[in-house]
C-alpha cells in the first residue's frame, strides 16, 4: 500500500514522502496515528501544503535557535554541591541541575536539550553541550565547586 508521510519516521522517510509499506502497518499504525495519509492525488496536494508550512515553521525556529546560541555561547554556570575528600560529590550534577542553574541567569533551555553523556561526579570545570535545534547547539561551560 502506498502512503504519504505527514511527519519524518525512522527507518521509513521524511515528511511528505511516498512510501509503500504493508495494509496493515498503514491501516493499524500510520493512519490512525495521523502519521500517514493514503497515497491519491488530493491528499497529495494537501500534503504538500502542509510540507511547506512545515519548512517555514522549520526555517524560523533554526534562526531563533541560532541567535540564542549565539547569546548561549561563552556562559558559564557554577553548581554548589556537597563533595566529600578527594573532590568526590556526595550525589550527581545532571541535566536538571544545569537547566536550573541557566534558569537562575534568565535563560530557559528545557533539560532535554542538555546533552550529558554521564552525569557529572567531580569537581572541576566541564563543557556541556546545549542542542537547541536538530542542526544547532551551542557549547557552555560549568564548574561544579565545593560547598563550604
Amino acid at each position: 500500500m502506498e502512503v504519504i508521510l505527514r511527519e519524518d519516521i525512522e527507518k521509513l522517510g521524511t515528511r511528505g514522502q511516498v512510501v509503500k509499506v504493508a495494509p496493515g502497518y498503514a491501516r493499524n499504525f500510520l493512519l490512525p496515528k495521523r502519521l500517514a495519509v493514503a497515497a491519491n492525488p488530493s491528499n497529495k496536494k494537501i500534503v504538500e501544503q502542509e510540507r511547506q508550512a512545515h519548512l517555514r515553521k522549520e526555517a524560523k525556529l533554526k534562526v531563533d535557535a541560532e541567535d540564542l546560541s549565539k547569546l548561549l555561547t561563552g556562559v558559564s554556570v557554577t553548581i554548589v554541591q556537597k563533595a566529600g575528600e578527594n573532590d568526590q560529590l556526595f550525589g550527581s550534577v545532571t541535566s536538571k541541575d544545569v537547566a536550573e542553574a541557566l534558569a537562575a541567569k534568565n535563560y530557559t533551555i528545557d533539560r532535554r536539550k542538555i546533552v550529558l553523556e554521564d552525569p557529572i561526579r567531580q569537581l572541576g570545570e566541564f563543557k556541556v553541550q546545549v542542542k537547541l535545534h536538530h542542526e544547532v547547539s551551542a557549547e557552555i561551560t560549568v564548574i561544579v565547586a565545593k560547598e563550604e
